[in-house]
């Protein structure tokens, strides 16, 4: 509603399996080769993610895959089935510490990068995988990838004048979701102040079409189209100073986002959470990455570089979480 249908489907949508193929007990750890905790952390959190490991299990891409030099999901389909078919404890990223730098040419080997950043970048370069054999396509076909079907959704921005009540609505896809925690005790408290309209006036005037000036409007945002995987970013890092904000914020297992869509009435929208990527230490330059995941067998596990260990749903549900990863 309000967005135009895309021209061309580049994955068919029902193609897409929400639930393992495979059950299976966790995969393999993953080796630091020095300050690669956040790699590793990420790795993990995407290996488990179902609709994707099962698209990526099925070695369907490589298969159709004319892409020459560097193909983001080639490299994640071999990362993937090498945890997940490994028999041993734990192995090297090899396939992904070697095209480091094409994922984000700001990243430096060695140097201990964010894990926000660094998924961001691995999603995209996935993203633009998808797109290589397709120029010229509008947003919307844009958005029928197999990435950004799985992590994908769109935003709407409405802004509503107050002196002639003219809307203007504006849409803008994401494939992550960034919230901020400053005023947030709770996952749902932090959605809720992301919903919250916020009043543009003085300087932050909105010129209204209708109006013909400058006006005093409110303006808000919510989910218009939601991601079969919602990825949240709880912004616990300060971009100025570094400095962390290391309270405790709640999440839940189970989510339902249809309040913070913009068709608030109707059917509950269930998410469940599957990963927890968790920062210890004081700022973003420095401390540690890991992460809890839940395998395809239904149990949870801390991936802490190579080591993997069996863990309760209530140690997971009790982390200082940087990034929470919800499926449909």
């Amino acid at each position: 509603e309000g967005m135009a249908p895309p021209k061309r489907i580049l994955f068919p949508p029902e193609k897409i399996c929400m639930v393992w193929q495979q059950r299976q007990s966790a995969g393999a750890g993953l080796f630091n080769v020095g300050n690669t905790c956040f790699l590793n952390a990420v790795l993990q959190c995407l290996t488990y993610t179902p609709p994707l490991a099962n698209y990526l299990l099925s070695r369907e891409h490589s298969r159709a895959c004319h892409q020459r030099g560097f193909c983001m999901m080639c490299i994640m389909e071999v990362h993937v089935n090498n945890v997940l078919h490994s028999s041993v404890r734990a192995i090297l990223p090899l396939a992904v510490l070697k095209v480091f730098r094409c994922i984000g040419e700001h990243f430096q080997p060695g140097r201990e990068e964010d894990a926000h950043d660094f998924l961001s970048c691995t999603v995209n370069a996935m993203q633009r995988a998808c797109l290589s054999v397709s120029s010229d396509l509008d947003i919307s076909s844009q958005s029928t990838t197999i990435v950004h079907q799985i992590f994908g959704g769109f935003l709407r921005s409405r802004v509503t004048c107050f002196s002639c009540k003219a809307v203007s609505d504006s849409y803008e896809a994401f494939l992550d979701v960034p919230l901020d925690i400053k005023a947030a005790s709770s996952l749902t408290a932090a959605l809720e102040d992301f919903v919250t309209p916020e009043h543009l006036d003085g300087e932050n005037c909105f010129n209204c079409n209708k109006c013909k000036k400058n006006v005093a409007a409110s303006k808000r945002f919510t989910v218009h189209c939601a991601p079969k995987v919602l990825t949240v970013c709880l912004k616990r890092f300060d971009c100025l100073t570094g400095g962390k904000i290391s309270k405790v914020v709640e999440y839940p297992e189970y989510l339902d986002l249809r309040p913070y869509m913009s068709q608030a009435e109707g059917e509950p929208l269930h998410y469940s959470l599957y990963a927890v990527l968790v920062h210890s230490g004081v700022s973003c330059h420095e401390g540690h990455y890991f992460c809890y995941t839940k395998a395809s067998n239904g149990l949870w596990y801390q991936m802490d570089d190579d080591s993997v260990e069996l863990r309760c749903i209530d140690t997971a549900l009790r982390q200082q979480a940087y990034l929470l990863f919800y499926a449909r």
